[in-house]
């Protein structure tokens, strides 16, 4: 169990930081679908990805001993969770995105919990200095 959640890990970071260099380059032309682009959505969709980046990095960073890291892991899940309720939020305010944008909404509801599970079952008990390093 460990292993495989080591690899999801690390294949969703590498994903990010994918995903992110590609908005870095080119800018909301990366996005599916999208829409006409401003310099301020350009703006803010560079500096979106400089953040998906830098969670694509965290993720590699858990996967490196991640039976320590059930707590970084736990609040990775929590961001993701919250992307994906902007998300459903957006669906419901104004219409739905493209399937495939659909489709990372479902991930990004699924895929939380599931992170949160398998990071409780590789866990070690965790002592003390693991949370308040000297």
């Amino acid at each position: 169990m460990r292993r495989l959640f080591q690899g999801f890990l690390v294949m969703f970071g590498v994903i990010a930081i994918g995903i992110s260099l590609a908005h870095l380059a080119v800018g909301p032309e990366a996005i599916i679908g999208g829409s006409t682009v401003n310099p301020t959505s350009d703006g803010e969709d560079r500096f979106y990805a400089g953040l998906f980046g830098c969670y694509g990095v965290a993720l590699l960073w858990c996967a490196r001993d991640v039976e320590r890291k059930q707590v970084y892991v736990n609040v990775l899940a929590a961001v993701l969770l919250v992307g994906g309720i902007g998300r459903l939020v957006a669906l419901i305010a104004v219409g739905p995105p493209t399937p495939f944008f659909v489709a990372m909404l479902v991930l990004e509801l699924v895929l939380p919990p599931l992170m949160v599970l398998a990071a409780r079952r590789v866990a070690q008990p965790a002592a003390a200095a693991d949370y308040f390093p000297r």
